[in-house]
């Protein structure tokens, strides 16, 4: 196997930055105190409120999923792209840090991810900077790989999505008030997906301080498996979150946070599957 740069190292997951759900309002009741507060309860009132806001986020996923897929096929296809991306990897770390601080940027500080033009000018950096880096990335993997790869991504997000849509009578309520409702909740389970994203955290500096030494494949493939596991989960509890179905979910306020949650969990599905499935080039 060649070598190739690590991928970005996993940050927290934006969903760290919850606040205690208990303490949030209905956004039905038309209150909401303090720009520090991101879940809320949900209300059956405001169905048309929460269907303008998922197609809000998924109107942005979409811009910058393309955005990506742009970037990512001129960096595998393009030959003398791939080959000068390859060859200065100052640009990658370059990027990784646009990310990092753009992401502790959107992910803490809620005036610049609510204000326009902000959010969005944020947001687009954001985008560009993790489309570079996974573009470099895939440049280092043979053609197939990455367009297996992103056959199976978009297979298992397709999944998530739809099991995360699942409808059924909600108790107490008539069929005229039916909304999609998951049968499985992972918004309850946020404390054991923190564990276990901490221990992709923690297995990754590991892991990064172990290949330079020495690269040990069957290692490397338990870590792309397990990362690609826990963040199609991530995807099952931020969709969740965003389509109102639980007691608790984001605010309708809080769209471009819905969109760096998804296009974050889909980005790094694709880059842990490709390390776990992709033929690297010599």
């Amino acid at each position: 196997m060649g070598t190739y740069p690590p991928p970005p190292s996993v940050p927290l997951h934006p969903s760290w930055a919850y606040v205690d759900p208990s303490t949030s309002p209905s956004y039905g009741s038309g209150a909401y105190p303090g720009d520090t507060e991101m879940l809320t309860s949900f209300s059956w009132d405001d169905r048309n409120v929460r269907r303008v806001f998922i197609r809000k986020v998924y109107a942005i996923l979409m811009v910058q999923l393309l955005v990506t897929l742009v970037i990512v096929a001129f960096f595998t296809f393009c030959e003398p792209v791939k080959g000068y991306v390859q060859m200065h990897s100052g640009w990658y770390w370059a990027s990784y840090a646009v990310f990092f601080v753009t992401y502790l940027i959107l992910a803490c500080c809620s005036g610049p991810r609510r204000y326009f033009p902000w959010n969005l000018i944020l947001l687009s950096i954001f985008t560009l900077s993790m489309a570079y880096l996974t573009g470099m990335l895939s440049s280092y993997y043979d053609t197939k790989s990455v367009l297996l790869c992103l056959g199976i991504t978009a297979l298992v997000c397709l999944s998530v999505t739809i099991f995360s849509f699942q409808t059924k009578k909600q108790e107490g309520y008539g069929e005229c008030l039916a909304l999609p409702h998951s049968q499985f909740d992972f918004t309850s389970y946020q404390g054991i997906l923190f564990v276990m994203l901490m221990v992709l955290f923690f297995g990754g500096i590991i892991l990064a301080v172990i290949l330079p030494y020495k690269y040990v494949p069957w290692l490397h493939a338990i870590y792309a498996l397990l990362g690609a596991i826990i963040f199609t989960m991530f995807l099952a509890f931020d969709t969740q979150m965003l389509m109102g179905n639980r007691r608790y979910s984001l605010s309708p306020e809080e769209y471009i946070f819905g969109a760096l949650n998804i296009y974050l969990d889909i980005i790094y599905i694709f880059s842990f599957l490709l390390q776990f499935f992709g033929s690297s080039q010599e």
